[in-house]
């Protein structure tokens, strides 16, 4: 097979699909692994490294998609990369297609094979290859909320861990799945006074043993949201229903009442954000204000870490691009039921329910897109 790794060009998008090591294996079992020149210089890669471990460096992006059965790639396509993409590719990434219903449209249109990182589920209900980025952008987050409410940004001026004798800063947390689990960590251990919020009172039970009941665990409901976010210096939202649409947690008139000068971090935009008031924004203008209160809605969080990240998610993905390389893609599907899940569309069919139900574009499951 040949598996192709373009550059990435969403805005300061800087990590890349596959590592050196990956190129070798796959070349080690037979297949022919073509990169895009400097795919890898944001994630301290460097060409060189790609051909010693087998690679060939190609220099446009329309030569790695006209050649490639396979392609890896980080983030969803965007629109320039729309008239590379043919007939029956796999395109192997995070597509979140549930707030992107053109993206959803034209993927459709061109027939291609989509598998989303972030809807490979496992039977358990775990999302291994959503994981890593989850991590990163949990821990990242903390930090940003904390830049941000420094006075010079624009924030209410408090110190996330406070000062003998001054209370510190009240973050809330929304969705105690992996990202509300690492932010937790991270401004538990700054300091903060935590409130961590989730509808599973399972995974609250579970947070409390590992926690020791040093933040506060609160059930999901309307009166304890509209409670907690109003107090909270900082509010961290991290909901997730796996390739669904984000349901919208926090109204404008929770924002409001909110100190002037408090900060939002929406990691949930990428699905579309859990609060009213989110829009996605990029890097180059990363916030803006809303109601007095500083909102954070990079979809692409943890390419700031781009090293880091690109070796974490890597790690995650490979065997699963394996399988695909060595079986083929109907083999693996057929074999791995994590990974059949992870095809959102197939052929010009929309495979994903809940992207569906999200979009307003007919379902069908896979098996009869298939047949």
């Amino acid at each position: 097979m040949i598996i192709g790794v373009p550059k990435e060009i969403k805005n300061h998008e800087y990590r890349v699909a596959i590592a050196p090591s990956g190129v070798r294996t796959l070349g080690n079992s037979g297949h022919r692994v073509v990169i895009q020149r400097s795919a890898g210089d944001g994630s301290g890669i460097t060409d060189a490294e790609y051909i010693a471990a087998g690679a060939e460096i190609k220099q446009t992006a329309s030569e790695i998609y006209r050649e490639s059965d396979l392609i890896l790639k980080v983030k969803e396509p965007q629109p320039e990369e729309y008239p590379f993409l043919r007939d029956g590719q796999v395109l192997f990434t995070y597509l979140h297609l549930a707030p992107a219903p053109e993206l959803t449209r034209k993927l459709l249109e061109l027939r291609i094979v989509g598998l989303a990182y972030e809807t490979v589920q496992t039977e358990v209900g775990s999302l291994p290859l959503l994981i890593p980025s989850s991590e990163i952008a949990g821990k990242l987050s903390v930090q940003i909320g904390a830049h941000y409410l420094e006075k010079q940004n624009g924030g209410s001026g408090v110190l996330l861990g406070g000062v003998p004798g001054v209370q510190p800063a009240n973050l809330t947390i929304l969705g105690a799945g992996t990202v509300g689990a690492n932010a937790a960590r991270i401004a538990l251990g700054m300091g903060a006074n935590v409130s961590l919020i989730d509808i599973s009172l399972d995974r609250l039970r579970y947070l409390s043993d590992i926690f020791k009941d040093r933040l506060t665990l609160l059930a999901s409901n309307v009166e304890n949201v509209e409670k907690a976010v109003p107090r909270a210096d900082v509010v961290i939202g991290s909901v997730l229903a796996p390739g669904a649409r984000t349901k919208k947690i926090v109204t404008r008139r929770m924002i409001s009442e909110m100190r002037k000068g408090s900060v939002i971090v929406d990691v949930a935009i990428d699905q579309g954000g859990c609060f009213e008031t989110s829009v996605p924004t990029s890097f180059d203008d990363p916030v803006f204000v809303v109601e007095g209160v500083i909102h954070y809605c990079v979809a692409n969080i943890p390419s700031c870490v781009s090293r880091t990240a690109t070796f974490a998610l890597t790690n995650a993905t490979f065997p699963y691009v394996l399988k695909l390389a060595n079986m083929g893609l109907n083999e693996a599907l057929d074999q791995d039921s994590a990974l059949r899940r992870g095809v959102n569309v197939y052929k010009g069919k929309l495979t994903n329910k809940a992207v569906a139900e999200a979009v307003g574009i007919n379902f069908t499951p896979y098996e009869k897109a298939l047949a």
